[in-house]
C-alpha cells in the first residue's frame, strides 16, 4: 500500500481555520463531532490536516459554529485548492512516510535554515553525492527506487531555486572529509559547495575542524522551516537517521532551536568565505 500524501500548506491552513472558528464560537469537540454524528476524533482529525477534506462536513461545521455567510464563502471557494494533491504526490512510492509532512511545509518555505553535523545538507547535494550516499546507507534498496528518491531531491532543489527561497546552511568541515563515492563524486560535490556560496538567496557557512565546541555540536540533523502563512508557525524538524524524525511546531521549542542554531552561526567563518583545503 503506497504511503498518503501529505497535506498541502493550504490544507494545513484550512485546518487550522477550522479550530480557530470552533473555540472562537465556544464549541467544544464532543458537540462539533454530534453536529457530524461522528466521533470527536474525527474532528480532532479534521483540524490537523490528518484526513481529507470534505465539503458537506466543512459546511456543516461552518454552519455550527455560526459562521456568517461572508466569512464561510472565501474558505468553501478554498476548498478544491486545499484537496488538492501537493506536487511530490507522484513521488510518494518513493518516500517515507514523514518526508511528505516535511515537504508539504518545505514547499511553502520562505526560509530553510539546515544543519548536519556529519553530511553536506539534502537540498545541497549533488545527484551523483545524494546517490552515492543511499548505496552506502541502504545497500538493498532497489535501484529503481533509489534514482526516483535522487529525482525526488532534484525537484525539491529546483521548486526551492524557482520560488526564490532562502537557503542557509552551517556545515561542519568533517562534511567534506566524509568520503561519499568515489574522489570524482566528492570533487563534484564541492565544486557544487563553493559554485552554492555565490547564488542569490544561498548562505552557506563552514564551522572548521580546529573550530572549538558550538551550540550545534553533537546535535543530529535540524531543520528550522519559516512558513509565510500567519495560520502556521516556524517548524523545526529534527532528524535521528535510521530511527525516527521530530516534527516540532511548539514554539517555544521551536524558539530554543532557533537560539541555537543562531547561536552557532554567529560563531561561525562568515558567510562567503572560500571553502577549507581537503
Amino acid at each position: 500500500m503506497r504511503p498518503r500524501s501529505g497535506p498541502t500548506v493550504e490544507h494545513r491552513v484550512l485546518a487550522v481555520r477550522l479550530r480557530l472558528l470552533r473555540e472562537r464560537a465556544g464549541v467544544s469537540l464532543a458537540d462539533a463531532a454530534r453536529a457530524l454524528d461522528a466521533h470527536p476524533v474525527t474532528v480532532r482529525r479534521i483540524e490537523r490536516a490528518e484526513t481529507g477534506l470534505d465539503a458537506h462536513q466543512v459546511r456543516v461545521l461552518l454552519d455550527r459554529y455560526g459562521v456568517p455567510g461572508a466569512e464561510a464563502e472565501p474558505i468553501i471557494a478554498g476548498l478544491g485548492a486545499a484537496s488538492l494533491p501537493g506536487w511530490w504526490h507522484e513521488w510518494r512510492d518513493a518516500m517515507e512516510p514523514w518526508q511528505q509532512d516535511v515537504i508539504g511545509m518545505e514547499s511553502s518555505a520562505g526560509l530553510v535554515r539546515t544543519w548536519h553535523p556529519a553530511l553536506v545538507p539534502e537540498l545541497l547535494r549533488t545527484p551523483a553525492y545524494a546517490a552515492a550516499l543511499d548505496r552506502a546507507l541502504h545497500p538493498d534498496r532497489d535501484a529503481a527506487r533509489r534514482e526516483r528518491r535522487v529525482e525526488l531531491l532534484r525537484e525539491r532543489q529546483r521548486r526551492l531555486s524557482y520560488r526564490g527561497a532562502a537557503l542557509w546552511a552551517l556545515i561542519p568541515a568533517a562534511a567534506l572529509h566524509t568520503r561519499v563515492g568515489d574522489r570524482r563524486v566528492m570533487a563534484e560535490q564541492r565544486e557544487a559547495l563553493a559554485e552554492a556560496v555565490h547564488r542569490p538567496g544561498v548562505t552557506v557557512q563552514v564551522v572548521p575542524l580546529d573550530h572549538p565546541p558550538h551550540a550545534l555540536t553533537g546535535v543530529p540533523p535540524l531543520h528550522l522551516l519559516r512558513v509565510s502563512a500567519p495560520e502556521i508557525g516556524d517548524q523545526a524538524i529534527l532528524e535521528t537517521p535510521g530511527v525516527r524524525v521530530d516534527i516540532v511546531d511548539d514554539p517555544d521549542a521551536v524558539m530554543s532551536h532557533r537560539i541555537r542554531i543562531d547561536a552557532a552561526c554567529a560563531a561561525a567563518p562568515r558567510p562567503g568565505t572560500p571553502l577549507p583545503a581537503t
